[in-house]
């Protein structure tokens, strides 16, 4: 089956990619995509089972080199930024996946999620009362980009001063991810993964020597049963993930999800009337509009797929934003239902990539919800917003909001 609805590169589908999902799901279970090299997976059965299926992977490096897989090597210009993501949880493997997951939950644990709750929603007050105090604004510059930006750089121990050098770092590295990234992207993320590294590797010697309370001196004290810690690039790139996933996400769920509320007045008018719907309408509106699109992974070893073969070497699209709006799992899947209890959407993932910070983005987005409804009950959409360009991770370019 070719994917011909798929067309990442579009604005008109990046504004609204689902009409095209529901014609990819009705046409079948797998489709090849020529523009993008991948096979596109877009029911909720098949994405849930293939992420935790152990033949695929991340990556390939860890039984084939590139030749063996029948894969170009990266130009070697691009090597800081591949360092730098190759040795992070999101792209890893077993056995280094599992060893390195478990040196980091023991530093980042339920506990210390948890106690960062009282600074989340003191740093969500303060945005949405400034912002509040200004009779409006760009609710996703003001709101939604500031408060995971400043709760990891909390959790990190940045220093106040350095804390606007995150999210320019961050949007650099993230546009990697897209499909096809241009010369210049690539060259951006390069830029960004030298900078970052270089400074976090300064922050974690200082550590070192002074250690304090916040988790990069956790992951430096992290060992396991045998004595074994992380090394040094496998810290920067553990502190890079957390800044990248830990916010991207949390960004786009917040504006795209103010988005769909102001399309639909008469579920907002429902969640204001009674907040303490909120914990379902969070996961409804990551549902609804998932910023992480498509999932990628490596196919290591042949599977087969209603009667198609795809070879290893081959790439599998997962479309989450498809699974999510699946009819087969998902009752009336289009329509905004903030109280749905029955929601096993896959907006973080599943199987051992599973989102890490999930409970801490559950939190940050509870809190930033939860005060606009409180400080803000008349707020408006002032204008339709414009899409970015980024398809894999899916947001506004702004919402301008009044009260």
């Amino acid at each position: 089956m070719d994917a011909a609805p798929f067309a990442p590169w579009s604005p008109a589908f990046v504004a609204d990619p689902y009409p095209a999902y529901a014609e990819l799901r009705a046409r079948g279970r797998v489709h090849w995509s020529e523009p993008t090299r991948q096979w596109l997976v877009p029911h909720h059965a098949d994405v849930s089972a293939l992420l935790r299926d152990r033949r695929l992977g991340r990556t390939y490096r860890h039984r084939f080199t590139h030749e063996e897989f029948g894969r170009t090597p990266p130009p070697a210009a691009h090597e800081p930024f591949h360092t730098l993501n190759d040795h992070g949880l999101l792209d890893l493997e077993a056995p280094d996946h599992t060893r390195i997951r478990r040196l980091v939950a023991k530093a980042f644990t339920p506990r210390t999620v948890q106690a960062l709750e009282p600074a989340v929603r003191r740093l969500a007050a303060g945005l949405v009362g400034e912002l509040v105090k200004a009779g409006g604004g760009d609710l996703l510059a003001d709101v939604a980009e500031p408060l995971p930006v400043a709760v990891i750089a909390e959790m990190l121990g940045i220093p106040q001063a350095d804390r606007g050098l995150l999210r320019p770092w961050s949007a650099a590295i993230c546009g990697m991810y897209e499909l096809n990234p241009t010369q210049e992207t690539a060259a951006r993320a390069v830029r960004a993964s030298v900078e970052f590294s270089a400074y976090l590797r300064e922050l974690i010697a200082r550590r070192r020597k002074e250690p304090g309370e916040e988790l990069i001196s956790a992951l430096i004290a992290a060992q396991d049963e045998d004595g074994g810690r992380l090394s040094e690039q496998e810290m920067v790139s553990t502190c890079v993930l957390l800044l990248n996933a830990g916010h991207e996400a949390t960004v786009n769920t917040t504006a795209n999800g103010w988005w769909t509320l102001f399309r639909h007045p008469e579920q907002l008018a429902a969640l204001r009337a009674d907040p303490g719907r909120l914990p379902t309408a969070v996961e409804e509106l990551m549902r609804y509009d998932t910023p992480l699109q498509l999932f990628e992974r490596w196919v290591l070893d042949d599977i087969e797929l209603d009667g198609t073969v795809i070879p290893r070497g081959g790439e599998v699209a997962l479309l989450f934003g498809s699974a999510n709006r699946d009819p087969a799992r998902f009752e009336r899947p289009d329509a905004l239902d903030l109280a749905r209890a029955d929601n096993p959407h896959i907006s973080f993932g599943a199987g051992i990539h599973y989102c890490l910070g999930a409970p801490l983005a559950r939190i940050e987005l509870a809190a930033s919800f939860g005060q606009l409804l409180r400080q803000a009950p008349t707020m408006r959409v002032v204008e339709e917003p414009e899409w970015g360009a980024g398809f894999v991770i899916r947001g506004l370019r702004g919402l301008r909001v009044e009260l």
